[in-house]
């Protein structure tokens, strides 16, 4: 009995870490937009920049803790940690390059609700996976209440191809979820410096030459910098370490669910800072995004 409830413990604080990481990660879009009112830049120059700032935060903060252990990978190991990265690239470049084709409400929309799909199908293959009724339900009411979140919303007039679009923002769904399952794969048997250092290292380096060719932003004013600071330091290296503290204690498709009340942050938080209005249609989502939550929650002390 006393195993049971510690068991039960770890993965409701796995829960709370998660719910942590998906918060932080819910301040990027205002702080980005902060930026975007401070200079002109590109979004691929700030996914760039949130990248490689992280890195040396990371790699200090691992020095520190695990000293020599912080590059005693095995050499199997290696290859999935460069796989975490080059997915971490990946998911950002077809993000971005989906927003012109079909505009941001409709590249957020099919990237969020496709991934715990990704997740859920491939986790049952590769990490045999059960997904359960309570699972299955939370799943669906997170994706109806982030459509109605994120909502209907009039299509841009410089969309290109929406079948591009909609293309690309599967690939980046795909590229989050393989990132999941391979952090859920590995949370186990390294610390999560280990693997994040290496991780966006690989990442950072990847995502310069489509930087470069989209013209990387090298001048901001100090405002600006510290804006980036606090996108390397907190949504990016904070909350990764929080996220995988999270999943190493509950399942990959508990963890894509979980961390779908992104959108809400960052939609009560254009409400409060940007004055954006949440409609009726959005209360009901977000109702649903937190009654999802709950029910995971439950699902997992009871």
């Amino acid at each position: 009995m006393q195993v049971l409830k510690i068991a039960q413990t770890s993965a409701s604080f796995g829960l709370l870490a998660l719910l942590l990481a998906a918060m932080l990660w819910g301040t990027v879009g205002i702080v980005a937009q902060m930026i975007y009112q401070m200079t002109d830049t590109t979004p691929l120059s700030i996914g760039f920049w949130r990248l490689t700032l992280s890195v040396p935060l990371l790699l200090s903060v691992g020095w520190r803790t695990l000293g020599w252990q912080i590059v005693q990978i095995a050499r199997g190991d290696v290859w999935l940690m460069l796989l975490i990265g080059a997915m971490t690239a990946l998911y950002q470049v077809c993000y971005f390059g989906a927003i012109p084709q079909i505009g941001v409400a409709a590249a957020t929309l099919v990237t969020l609700c496709a991934a715990p799909l990704w997740v859920a199908l491939l986790a049952a293959v590769w990490l045999r996976e059960r997904l359960t009724w309570s699972v299955a339900i939370a799943g669906v009411c997170a994706m109806f209440g982030t459509m109605l979140l994120v909502g209907p919303q009039p299509a841009s007039p410089t969309t290109a191809s929406t079948g591009l679009g909609v293309g690309l923002a599967l690939g980046s769904a795909l590229g989050y979820a393989v990132v999941t399952l391979c952090s859920r794969a590995l949370a186990q048997r390294y610390h999560p410096l280990q693997s994040l250092v290496l991780g966006f290292g690989t990442g950072a380096l990847l995502l310069l030459p489509f930087a470069l060719a989209t013209g990387l932003v090298i001048r901001y004013p100090v405002a600006g910098w510290l804006c980036l600071l606090y996108l390397g330091a907190i949504p990016t290296a904070a909350a990764y370490v929080l996220y995988w503290l999270g999943i190493r204690r509950t399942l990959a498709t508990v963890a894509s669910l979980v961390t779908m009340i992104e959108p809400l942050t960052a939609t009560l938080l254009a409400w409060i800072v940007f004055q954006e209005q949440l409609g009726g249609l959005g209360i009901v989502g977000s109702v649903l995004l937190v009654g999802a939550i709950a029910l995971l929650y439950w699902q997992l002390r009871s």
